[in-house]
């Protein structure tokens, strides 16, 4: 299953992920709102379309990868968006990090129209998407995540499938949570031994070989050694995740609150202009707070 594949949305993810079902030999087109991004699929041997109906309507299987909630009511939901073209008994999966509330609106129009829909949230960073090792959790209908497997695996590296309903958007906020909680948790630590004297690369080293060390820490090393904080995911996008998890935790009335100080910290940052660095910055604020001179 699969066949003729439908990409909307060429970002930091979409991009490499698109690229690698085209280089896996599946018939793919794209779209993105600023097409110059198609460039190399394109040369890859993708199609490229003009505009999302005629994507839409020709595709056996639409993936959308877009930045927020308001991309994807424009993308799926609007008159011109994929859900209004696409036929009955296709599928729309989608990969993005958004709220649970507009995966509900989205999964009753399609419902309403016999299209089947996969929540498929990935996690990873943009060299896991380039290398087609990325993680997703699905939720939806058990026979299309199935059906699908070959094609998610030309983007994947592992898949969890989570349930029918919204799981898959629950289990990544849940990720994205602890993700930002640790590089806040990481900064205080760092803070504390580097503030009783003990110099940042054996900080980072006395953590590395510790029960308290973890991919994430690890993944993150090279860059707390260098003071590298170019953006791999950004503090402005890590702040949207908080808000969402904050938002769905509310509605539940589930306390979450060392997410609620931890996105403080992501606000303190956005309004110090540093939305477009990466969000283990959060880290040198601690470090900063403390006092440390690192000479």
């Amino acid at each position: 299953m699969g066949g003729r594949i439908g990409w909307i949305g060429l970002g930091k993810m979409g991009a490499p992920m698109a690229l690698n079902l085209v280089r896996a030999g599946h018939e793919v087109t794209v779209w993105n709102r600023s097409s110059g991004r198609a460039a190399p699929h394109r040369a890859a041997g993708a199609r490229v379309a003009d505009a999302i109906p005629a994507l839409a309507a020709a595709a056996d299987t639409v993936f959308v990868s877009v930045a927020d909630d308001p991309a994807l009511a424009r993308v799926a939901l609007d008159p011109d968006g994929a859900l209004a073209h696409m036929r009955a008994g296709s599928v729309l999966v989608e990969t993005s990090t958004v709220s649970v509330a507009i995966s509900e609106e989205v999964a009753r129009r399609a419902a309403g129209r016999g299209i089947a829909y996969l929540r498929a949230p990935v996690s990873g960073s943009v060299a896991l998407a380039e290398a087609g090792k990325l993680g997703m959790f699905v939720s939806g209908p058990r026979a299309s995540f199935e059906a699908l497997a070959p094609v998610l695996g030309a983007v994947t590296g592992q898949r969890l499938y989570a349930g029918e309903g919204e799981q898959a958007r629950v289990l990544k906020l849940t990720v994205n949570m602890m993700v930002g909680i640790i590089a806040a948790m990481t900064g205080e630590a760092m803070a504390f031994c580097m503030k009783n004297g003990v110099d940042r690369a054996t900080t980072i080293d006395g953590i590395a070989v510790s029960v308290a060390a973890s991919p994430l820490f690890g993944y993150k090393a090279a860059a707390l050694r260098a003071r590298d904080f170019e953006a791999r995911f950004s503090v402005a996008q890590i702040a949207k995740d908080f808000d969402l998890a904050l938002a769905a935790g509310h509605a539940l009335e589930v306390p979450l609150p060392i997410t609620a100080l931890v996105r403080q910290g992501w606000a303190a940052m956005l309004s110090a202009g540093e939305g477009g660095e990466d969000f283990f910055k959060i880290s040198e604020a601690a470090i900063r707070a403390a006092g440390v001179n690192e000479g």
